[in-house]
């Protein structure tokens, strides 16, 4: 059976590409399944350089085809931040609740109508012998001024959809896979799937 690598130690985010890949036969693995620890420093300034740093790197180590990504959020009143610290905005290490702490602590005097924001999430594509692909996808949103919802994880609790009428935080995960970042480069991977799995045969 054919393999790919998702450069990540979160079970939970690789479900997203089993969903697409399993069908085809296709068998997803992540960094828990590799013997010995893989660390890349993430040294980008944005999504793009850090999402290709990752796969890059660890389909260097491994021989592998990795798709790796870097996702965040992005608060235009706070000109972009957290970006690409977004799993680290309150320090090491990282912490869901000490993040939207400080978010909401940063907004408290800007007004509603201001508090625009979009998560971001950049796929990388890369593997012995093939050119690096990406593919981006991003959900607009507003910062709502308190936590709601208790599903989700990151910064969902404070992430209102206005389409919705609720905060990713109170969408299923059916509804939020629909709109989110990763679903919506989950997309652009899957228009592009013939020239992907070309290069996963190359690499076998």
């Amino acid at each position: 059976m054919k393999e790919v690598l998702i450069a990540t130690n979160n079970k939970g985010k690789a479900k997203d590409f089993e969903t697409l890949f399993r069908p085809l036969g296709i068998n997803v693995l992540t960094l828990q399944d590799i013997d010995g620890a893989i660390d890349v420093e993430e040294t980008g300034t944005t999504f793009v350089e850090n999402a290709v740093l990752k796969a890059e790197n660890v389909a260097k180590m491994l021989n592998k085809v990795v798709i790796a990504d870097d996702s965040g959020l992005e608060v235009d009143a706070l000109n972009g931040e957290p970006g690409v610290y977004s799993a680290r905005y309150a320090g090491e290490p990282s912490d869901d609740e000490a993040n939207i702490d400080k978010l909401l602590g940063n907004l408290a005097q800007t007004p509603t109508e201001e508090r625009q924001a979009r998560f971001r999430c950049v796929l990388a594509v890369a593997g012995p012998a093939i050119e690096t692909m990406t593919f981006s996808g991003s959900c607009e949103g507003i910062i709502a001024s308190e936590r709601l919802g208790s599903n989700g994880f990151g910064y969902d609790p404070v992430f209102y959809v206005p389409e919705k009428e609720r905060t990713m935080a109170q969408l299923t995960a059916e509804e939020k896979n629909a709109i989110s970042h990763r679903g919506a480069a989950l997309i652009q991977l899957k228009e592009n799937l013939p020239e992907f799995l070309k290069s996963l045969g190359d690499s076998k």
